[in-house]
C-alpha cells in the first residue's frame, strides 16, 4: 500500500513508519520538523518537510491508500499556557487533513490519540466506555479530532480507528540504511557505525517522560558529573506510595497501528485503548533503571504535583478481542532498549 505518515519524523511515528517499510509498504513521511528530526525518518521512506494544511492535499491527490496520523503538539503544560496553539495545530490541522482525504478519496486513517482524553478517571483499569473529561487543551484537542473522525465516518464513509495510549517507552532497533539527513551526533535517531542499524527513540525537548529522565541522571552519574532524580510524591494510596502508570513498549505500540490499519472499515470509527493492564510505580521504574544501568541513581522525593492521579492503568480487553493485539515487551525490555539507545547516541564517550 501507499501510505502517508504524518509526524513520521517523531518518536512514535518513526517507529511505525519503520515497521511499515519493513512490511514492504510505500511510505511517505510528512513532518514540519517542529519537534521531529529528519534523521529519524524511516529508512526507505520518502520525506516531505511541510504541514498538513499546505502539503497534505497535494500528497493525497497523487493517490494514497491510507493515512497514519501522528502530527500533533503533545505537551500538557504548554497546552495550558498556549491553548490556541493546540486547538489550531491539533484540531485545525487534523480537520484540514480530513478535508484533503475526503477530496482525494483516501478511505482509511489510523489516529494517534492519548489517555489524556480521560482526565482523572473514576475507576481503573480504564476502558473505552469511560467518560472523556480532559483536564488540558492537549487532551481536549484529541477529543475534538475523535469527534471529527466519527462525523467523517458517518457522513463520508471514512474508515477510522483511534488508538489511545498511556506511557510509551523504550526504543526500536531499525536495520537498513538511514533516511533523512543522517546528521552525526544528532541524538537517538542518529546513524550507528557502519550505517546498518540505528535506534529510534525518545529525544523530546523538553523531556517530560520518566524513563528517559531517569536514564539521563544515570548517564550523568556514570560519567562522574553527579545528578539527582526527583520523584513527585510518595504518599499516594498505592503499593509503595508513588504514582502508578501504565507503560507500553514503542514497538508493541507500533504493531497495534499496523493491525488497526488492516482493521479499518468503511463508515466506522472505532476507539481502542492500549496498555499493559498492570502498571508500574515510579519506584519500580527507578529500581528497573538501576538494575539495567548498574548505576545507583540518587533520588529525592518532592511534593506531589497538582492534578497527578494516583493510578492510571488501561484496559486493553477490546483490542485483544477484536484485533488480537497484546503487549509482548515488559518494563525491563523498555528500560534496556532505551538505555541502549541512549548509549548509542552518546558516541565514543558512552559509559556502560
Amino acid at each position: 500500500m501507499r501510505l502517508l505518515v504524518t509526524g513520521g519524523a517523531g518518536y512514535i511515528g518513526s517507529v511505525v513508519g519503520a515497521l511499515l517499510v519493513a512490511e514492504g509498504h510505500d511510505v511517505i513521511v510528512l513532518d514540519d520538523l517542529s519537534t521531529g528530526h529528519d534523521d529519524a525518518v524511516p529508512a526507505g521512506a520518502s520525506f516531505v518537510r511541510g504541514t498538513l494544511r499546505d502539503d497534505a492535499p497535494r500528497l493525497l491527490a497523487d493517490g494514497v491508500d491510507a493515512v497514519l496520523h501522528f502530527a500533533a503538539k503533545s505537551l500538557v503544560g504548554e497546552s495550558v499556557a498556549q491553548p490556541s496553539l493546540y486547538w489550531g495545530n491539533n484540531l485545525g490541522g487534523s480537520l484540514a487533513l480530513l478535508e484533503a482525504m475526503r477530496a482525494a478519496g483516501t478511505p482509511r486513517i489510523v489516529f494517534s490519540s492519548t489517555a489524556a482524553v480521560y482526565g482523572e478517571p473514576e475507576s481503573v483499569p480504564i476502558d473505552e466506555t469511560a467518560p472523556t473529561r480532559p483536564t488540558s487543551p492537549y487532551g481536549a484537542s484529541k477529543v475534538g479530532v475523535d469527534t471529527a473522525l466519527a462525523e467523517y465516518a458517518r457522513m463520508h464513509g471514512l474508515g477510522a480507528i483511534s488508538l489511545r495510549y498511556f506511557n510509551v517507552a523504550g526504543a526500536h532497533l531499525e536495520t537498513g540504511e538511514p533516511a533523512g539527513s543522517g546528521l552525526a551526533g544528532d541524538g537517538l535517531g542518529g546513524e550507528e557505525p557502519g550505517g546498518e542499524v540505528r535506534w529510534l527513540g525518545e529525544r523530546h525537548s523538553p523531556e517530560t517522560h520518566l524513563i528517559p529522565n531517569v536514564l539521563k541522571v544515570a548517564q550523568s552519574v556514570a560519567r562522574g558529573s553527579g545528578g539527582q532524580l526527583t520523584l513527585f510524591g510518595d504518599d499516594y494510596p498505592t503499593k509503595d506510595g508513588t504514582c502508578v502508570r501504565d507503560y507500553i513498549h514503542v514497538t508493541d505500540l507500533a504493531r497495534a497501528h499496523l493491525l488497526a490499519l488492516d482493521a479499518c472499515q468503511p463508515g466506522q470509527h472505532r476507539i481502542y485503548n492500549l496498555g499493559s493492564e498492570s502498571g508500574s510505580s515510579n519506584l519500580e521504574v527507578l529500581a528497573e533503571c538501576r538494575a539495567v544501568t548498574g548505576v545507583d541513581i540518587p533520588v529525592e522525593i518532592g511534593p506531589r504535583r497538582a492534578g497527578d492521579p494516583a493510578v492510571l492503568v488501561a484496559s486493553s480487553a477490546r483490542i485483544r478481542a477484536d484485533l488480537g493485539w497484546a503487549p509482548e515487551l515488559d518494563l525491563q525490555a523498555m528500560v534496556a532498549d532505551a538505555w541502549a539507545a541512549a548509549l548509542a547516541s552518546a558516541g565514543p564517550d558512552r559509559t556502560r
